[in-house]
């Protein structure tokens, strides 16, 4: 088969008796996919770049995938494919990318490669063993398994520890972040993983990595192992309307509690084995600790995201002054013993980059609107336990045209269901300096006409209203009655979400009504899953990704339109930025960034070709404003009805379906 990837053409690789249809059940041609390879084909024999808007059921994976497989057999060429999370990335690397080389009968060296606090470090696991200094008798035990699981690991993904849950404290205590990393000069360093997947990634043809990676090796180059990433010829984003937000983080600056609460802790290990004549040390570490709680403490609740201007109270930036201070006298006492062990100098050059930080930030409070000659926001970020100062740039297309330009690869291609509004890759093009790149639009090869009704409900009030919530719910719930599958309810805010649930749980007592938060993400999409006819309420990170086939989803509901909260630092700043520059903020910025969110939640509803059902928005401005309008043209071309009735024997025919079929 290989070598007939010289003569076969892209049509030949996938018609419906290709050897794809060999491999993958169900295989069919669909000409959505086969031009797509066409156009990504084409771009990697010219050195170009390319946006595509892929619509649900293209099959974009198979469609990057094959030309840029059939690029390296027959030319060598070395490609990086990136995606949005970590659990698309073993999707990818375990599953897809085994059976298309078993498809094609080729053999590319494949590496998977994810940021280094996914990997076991070995050195920072018995630096913790040895220092006994842990906040329960869990973590100990925790602490245990790990250590008997790093005897078996050959990867040390930490991801495939089943005893180390996702938000187990434990994890900065086996794992090694750019701020404390030793390099080459770690006495484990040639048994690190780290170093061990990356030199693996060198070697490799074929190299799946994450966005914040990809990002992370285009702005930071060095990480103390030199380039993050190898060179490839062509990269890949899949999943890439997330690029843009992701970019605006790693092109800014931030310091957060916790590096300079871990910071302390490092410092407090290596002081008992390294510095224990200095007593002082341990005592300036204990200061700086307790600065940065008063800091935690001015700032008041948790979950708040302010502009750096809006909280210059005299008693925070007293609390911030004095952290600075307590930070200066840990710097000058560590740096008289940054010689005694490379542990103690990382803490020393963390500590002054912490400083540096810090000092940056304070600096805004006397300076004065001509003072500011950067281009960004400056604002606060507070959790339960902790905080963020940050520093993001308004614009990142420059940043992001510059570090593309001077990467090695000459071939780029973003693709995602959900790229345009209307057809229009103004704004994501505009966002990362993508002007020259050529773009192409998909269509979904669903037949949304037949298999999907979109209803606006009547009557509705204003989403300002205080009563909103409490209308829509009692209009959709005869709905959800009357659907024998799955419901999914989408919200734009926590709020009115626990609202619906408290509410829900009373009148739903003959269907399992599930919420966010009261499981891990990918459990509670399971138990939906199974349930078959459970009700699922969630708010931001269900919009997308998630991925429910068959009868277990056949009614989505969309509370309102998902505009970005408007007193949002970053939001704020580019509204302000856009209405000096002449723009309409509302226009140019909000509707098209709802748009795409909309599209992404809306795309749950019909994963495949025999899914049918029912994707509700509530929002009534979709039909009272004209605005509505762009939103309507932008999702795939269902039969509309604003008539409940309709919606119900839609519902009930299918129920029929389902128990004709059952």
């Amino acid at each position: 088969m290989a070598e007939s990837l010289k003569s076969l053409n892209l049509e030949d690789l996938f018609s419906s008796e290709g050897p794809l249809s060999k491999i993958f059940s169900g295989f069919k041609q669909r000409n959505e996919q086969l031009e797509m390879a066409q156009a990504i084909e084409s771009i990697i024999e010219s050195d170009e770049s390319i946006c595509i808007e892929a619509g649900t059921g293209t099959g974009k994976t198979f469609g990057y995938l094959v030309p840029a497989l059939k690029a390296w057999y027959l030319s060598d060429k070395k490609v990086i494919v990136s995606t949005g999370t970590k659990n698309l990335q073993d999707q990818l690397f375990y599953r897809d990318l085994p059976n298309m080389r078993d498809a094609l009968k080729v053999s590319p060296k494949v590496a998977l490669l994810k940021g280094r606090n996914n990997y076991l470090c070995t050195y920072r696991m018995e630096q913790s063993l040895d220092s006994g200094q842990f906040q329960s008798r869990t973590m100990v035990d925790t602490l245990a398994k790990v250590k008997a699981w790093s005897g078996q690991t050959k990867s040390g993904d930490l991801t495939q520890c089943k005893d180390l849950a996702d938000n187990d404290p434990l994890w900065p205590y086996v794992t090694s972040t750019n701020d404390n990393c030793l390099g080459v000069e770690c006495p484990d360093f040639a048994d690190c993983y780290v170093a061990k997947a990356r030199q693996k990634a060198t070697a490799a043809d074929v190299v799946v990595v994450n966005h914040h990676l990809l990002l992370a090796d285009m702005v930071l180059k060095d990480d103390g192992f030199g380039e993050l990433l190898p060179d490839a010829d062509t990269v890949i984003v899949d999943e890439a309307h997330q690029l843009t937000d992701i970019a605006h983080a790693f092109y800014g600056q931030r310091l957060t509690s916790r590096q300079v609460m871990e910071l302390c802790r490092d410092t407090e290990l290596e002081a008992l084995t390294t510095a224990k004549d200095d007593r002082q040390l341990s005592v300036a570490v204990r200061r700086v600790e307790g600065a940065v709680n008063e800091v935690r403490l001015e700032l008041g609740e948790a979950g708040k995201k302010i502009n750096w201007q809006q909280i210059a109270t005299p008693k925070l930036q007293t609390a911030l002054k004095d952290l600075e201070k307590e930070l200066l006298a840990l710097c000058e006492r560590l740096e008289r013993h940054a010689s005694r062990s490379k542990g103690l100098d990382s803490c020393h050059r963390r500590c002054e980059e912490s400083l540096q930080a810090l000092s940056l930030f304070n600096s805004t409070f006397t300076q004065s609107e001509t003072d500011k000659a950067y281009q960004g926001v400056r604002w606060v970020e507070t959790y339960r336990n902790g905080f963020a100062v940050l520093e993001t740039p308004l614009n990142v297309s420059e940043s992001f045209s510059r570090s593309r330009n001077e990467h090695a690869a000459r071939s780029w291609v973003f693709t995602s269901a959900t790229l345009t509004q209307a057809d229009d890759f103004g704004l994501f093009k505009e966002e990362l300096g993508l002007s020259e790149a050529k773009d192409l639009v998909l269509p979904s090869p669903f037949d949304y006409g037949q298999q999907a009704i979109l209803h606006i409900p009547r009557h509705l009030p204003d989403p300002r209203d205080r009563a909103y919530i409490d209308s829509w719910q009692r209009q959709v719930l005869p709905l959800v009655e009357a659907n024998s599958g799955g419901t999914f309810v989408l919200f734009t805010s926590y709020a009115a979400l626990n609202k619906v649930k408290e509410l829900w749980l009373e009148k739903l007592d003959d269907k399992k009504v599930f919420a966010q938060g009261e499981l891990p993400k990918n459990e509670l999409i399971e138990r939906f899953r199974d349930a078959g006819d459970a009700v699922l309420l969630a708010t931001s990170s269900f919009w997308e990704g998630v991925d429910v086939k068959g009868d277990a989803l056949s009614l989505v509901i969309i509370d309102k339109l998902p505009f970005s909260a408007p007193d949002e630092p970053l939001i704020e700043a580019k509204i302000q930025a856009a209405r000096k520059s002449g723009k309409n903020p509302f226009f140019d910025i909000q509707i098209p960034e709802a748009i795409i969110a909309l599209k992404q939640g809306a795309g749950r509803l019909i994963r495949d070709y025999d899914d049918k059902g029912v994707l509700v928005l509530c929002d009534p401005r979709l039909i009272a404003n004209k605005y509505g309008q762009k939103f309507l043209k932008s999702l795939p071309p269902m039969k509309r009805t604003r008539e409940q009735s309709v919606v119900i024997e839609f519902l009930h025919k299918l129920s029929q379906e389902i128990d004709s079929n059952g």
